[in-house]
């Protein structure tokens, strides 16, 4: 069973991320606004990570500067707050299916990112090379078959939401809001992407990771806020009731940002983040199943085939950058090698005869 746990983790992890996008859809659905949707996600995420924070890492904290606390505030509000508030408008205009589809093609896009930052580098001539540029190009083709390309319609396998009216059972978004949605979807994870990439500079000065974190979704909080406030005023629309905007907004906040935390660093630490990252179409699974059965979610055919252009271009840049690796430790090996052999030999030949 122990050898079983880091394969029934990354299940759990996807599973979570893939109720993520159902339950949050269905909290649109059900008429939420998507910017109050994530003020009250990060205000929880914030109260659930603040005890452990102040718990396991107050006393032992290091000193954040002015200078970090910017940039910490700056990579929330790209990276956290507006990310989150585009993909729930993109997530209102198309469905759950391709917010889990799009989240295959974040290596991909963390990626690119990194290579024009000049923090990766692209060998042409080499197999891994090849693989990711394969891998770029298929992401491209994948978003491009998702927004242009529909195709025909599977029939629902329900005639009634468990979450929702009838009135949204087998709806399709219209061409134009689809094409928008999808373009949005793409920003969103772009913006993911840059955070990612990013935020590696500031934990070097700033090695406090959940402290780092907890911060992060507070600034989110107030960012949030202004902005759900400057765009809803009516107080009814801020109400939570014992309903699927409260499940919704506890589930993202605790189970999304909180739980997901502790058991990603886990996998991370047991399989590395390449097994992490491999296992993100189960997501799309995961997702495309139920929101099918429990959303009435219509599945397409430019779904599908976009879906699985986007799981190759996952697995050719994670082969890609696998290869380069393992190529880069048999080099450093060598090199260590022929340096341990050149100093035996100078020390030989400095022996007294």
């Amino acid at each position: 069973m122990g050898e079983n746990k880091p394969y029934l983790a990354v299940i759990f992890v996807q599973a979570i991320y893939g109720g993520m996008f159902l339950i949050s859809k269905a909290a649109f659905n059900g008429g939420m606004n998507s910017y109050i949707f994530v003020f009250y996600r990060q205000a929880a995420a914030t109260l659930f990570l603040a005890p452990f924070a102040l718990l396991f890492e107050w006393k032992n904290r290091a000193p954040i500067s002015f200078v970090t606390l910017c940039k910490t505030f700056l990579l929330s509000l790209f990276g956290i707050t507006l990310s989150l508030d585009i993909n729930g408008i993109a997530l209102v205009y198309t469905c759950a299916t391709l917010a889990a589809a799009i989240t295959n093609c974040l290596p991909v896009i963390t990626f690119f990112l990194a290579l024009l930052l000049r923090m990766e580098v692209l060998k042409m001539r080499t197999a891994s090379g090849i693989a990711k540029l394969t891998g770029i190009v298929a992401c491209m083709a994948g978003a491009a078959t998702l927004a242009f390309y529909k195709g025909p319609h599977f029939k629902p396998f329900c005639h009634h939401q468990i979450f929702g009216s009838h009135e949204l059972v087998g709806h399709v978004s219209s061409g134009k809001t689809w094409i928008k949605g999808c373009f949005l979807m793409f920003l969103s994870t772009t913006f993911w992407g840059l955070w990612l990439v990013l935020q590696t500079g500031i934990l070097r000065s700033y090695p406090s990771k959940l402290l780092f974190t907890t911060l992060q979704c507070f600034l989110s909080s107030i960012q949030s806020f202004a902005i759900a406030i400057a765009f809803e005023r009516d107080p009814h629309q801020w109400k939570l009731g014992w309903n699927i905007r409260l499940l919704a907004v506890v589930y993202c906040g605790v189970m999304v940002t909180g739980v997901t935390f502790y058991v990603q660093a886990w996998i991370i630490e047991k399989k590395g983040p390449v097994f992490l990252a491999m296992s993100t179409p189960l997501n799309l699974i995961f997702t495309m199943l139920c929101s099918a059965i429990i959303l009435c979610e219509i599945i397409t055919l430019g779904s599908i085939m976009g879906g699985v252009l986007l799981v190759g271009a996952l697995y050719s840049v994670l082969w890609g950058k696998s290869k380069e690796e393992k190529m880069n430790d048999k080099n450093h090996i060598i090199a260590e090698a022929e340096e341990k052999e050149s100093s035996e030999s100078a020390a030989k030949g400095q022996l007294p005869l």
